[in-house]
């Protein structure tokens, strides 16, 4: 009994040496200090049980060792742009239309249906401008441009750009320019100069009139300036102080007077 008991502390005492862990030794290794008999194959096979256990102890630590992991660099991700960013590198464009020969060209404002109306007894001062058309019944003391049909039954004082002008009962200096027909009705005076593309001049016009096509000059109509038109047309009663030249005629004057 002392052999087996003497066999089993030197064997543990290795087995703590070889595992290096300094544990006290499980229950199963101590030794029946009790008096009796001792089964000599038990106790092997007790013996044989921990001889494995130890082992996988001594192993494991050299077996399960952290494999080394290299670090891989991630793909470099994009900058993420903000809102603000992006909106200051957007350019914003005009419009552009494509012509029959394929050029582009940039969009040229058309005129509107709307019409602003300048009432009786309002004062403007300042320009006035309308993509659509003006009818000026009060008083402008500025320049007006409109794209569409400019009516003056009131006052302006200075120069005034459309597509079409009328004139009724007006008060108007300064300079007409229109790409359209220029009417001048009974009672409108204008101080300034008139172009435009055909006229009809009822009132009284202290400036030149050019216009590329006609003119026609009514019985009410006093002129004191000199006409450079197409072809124009003087009615009975009219007073005119001035030139007038058909200069956009195609007739040729001077070849009339070879002889």
């Amino acid at each position: 009994m002392g052999f087996f008991k003497d066999f089993k502390e030197d064997f543990n005492d290795a087995l703590d040496e070889m595992a290096g862990t300094g544990e006290a030794p499980s229950e199963e290794v101590m030794v029946n200090t009790l008096d009796g008999d001792i089964d000599v194959e038990s106790e092997l096979n007790k013996l044989d049980g921990l001889l494995e256990q130890v082992t996988k102890k001594v192993e494991t630590p050299a077996t399960n060792k952290p494999e080394a992991t290299t670090a891989t660099p991630s793909a470099p991700q994009e900058e993420k742009k903000s809102f603000f960013d992006t909106k200051k590198e957007t350019k914003m464009e005009a419009p552009r239309t494509m012509d029959v020969m394929g050029n582009v060209a940039e969009n040229k404002t058309q005129a509107s249906d709307e019409n602003a109306v300048i009432t009786a007894g309002m004062k403007i001062t300042g320009n006035v401008e309308s993509v659509g058309s003006i009818e000026v019944q009060g008083e402008i003391v500025g320049d007006v441009t409109c794209n569409g049909k400019l009516v003056i039954t009131g006052k302006v004082n200075g120069n005034s750009e459309s597509a079409e002008f009328f004139a009724d009962a007006a008060k108007i200096e300064g300079e007409v320019v229109t790409t359209g027909t220029a009417k001048v009705g009974v009672g409108s005076v204008i101080i300034g100069n008139i172009t435009a593309t055909s006229a009809v001049i009822a009132g009284a016009v202290k400036g030149d009139i050019d216009v590329n096509g006609p003119v026609v000059v009514d019985t009410s109509a006093v002129v004191m300036g000199n006409i450079k038109s197409r072809s124009v047309q003087i009615n009975n009663g009219a007073v005119i102080e001035g030139f007038c030249s058909q200069s956009y005629a195609d007739v040729d004057v001077n070849s009339v007077f070879n002889i």
